[in-house]
């Protein structure tokens, strides 16, 4: 991923980003080409590894040995940006559109889990995090133990070794302030997801 000196962020917040996502999209090579795979993700205490599971009717796994390469896209903000939020075009009209967004990155090597205790602990791992803070909270007990079984005899585990990880904020921070103010504004007035943007555009973006 490009990422200019003005839109980079540390380490830290690009693994906030992964947690904040909760889901990405999953990318492996294969002899046939490209594959893809967008799938819920955990990410392990010690940041080293992301751990997720596929269905096993899914064929994207099939054809994968422990240690290929896997790349992971995440994404939590994304607009598109008119020039016609540019106060400044008035003066400089050389202005073209362009995307904000914010996201993540990560390369690292797979690792293929069928065991089911393995499977077991990710799914209770895997709900936990999601169901934090809900309302009753749903467990994995909360169902029959031999739906559990069945289900988890269903899925595969795939286990990420992260090899490294990079995050970008573009947030018209190469613009003029009063560009970036009044794309951030403008933003603040429109969908869910030109709104997602804009909370993000803080002064000090």
């Amino acid at each position: 991923m490009y990422v200019p000196p003005k839109h980079a962020i540390d380490e830290e917040a690009a693994w906030a980003i992964i947690r904040e996502a909760g889901a990405g999209m999953l990318v492996v090579a294969k002899s046939d080409g490209l594959q893809s795979v967008y799938v819920p993700v955990v990410v392990s205490e010690d940041r080293t590894k992301i751990l997720t599971h596929v269905a096993k009717a899914n064929s994207w796994w099939r054809s994968l040995n422990d240690g290929d390469e896997v790349l992971g896209l995440f994404l939590v903000a994304s607009a598109y940006v008119s020039p016609s939020n540019y106060p400044s075009r008035f003066e400089s009209p050389g202005v073209v559109p362009t995307w904000n967004y914010v996201a993540a990155v990560v390369r690292g090597r797979l690792t293929v889990h069928d065991d089911p205790d393995w499977l077991q602990r990710q799914v209770r791992i895997l709900t936990s995090q999601f169901e934090a803070g809900r309302s009753p909270e749903w467990r994995v007990e909360d169902a029959p133990s031999e739906y559990v079984e069945r289900q988890v005899k269903a899925i595969v585990g795939l286990e990420i070794d992260v090899v490294a990880i990079q995050g970008k904020a573009k947030l018209s921070q190469n613009r003029p302030e009063v560009d970036h103010d009044s794309v951030r504004d403008n933003l603040a007035q429109g969908s869910p997801a030109e709104r997602n943007v804009a909370a993000r555009m803080t002064d000090d973006a």
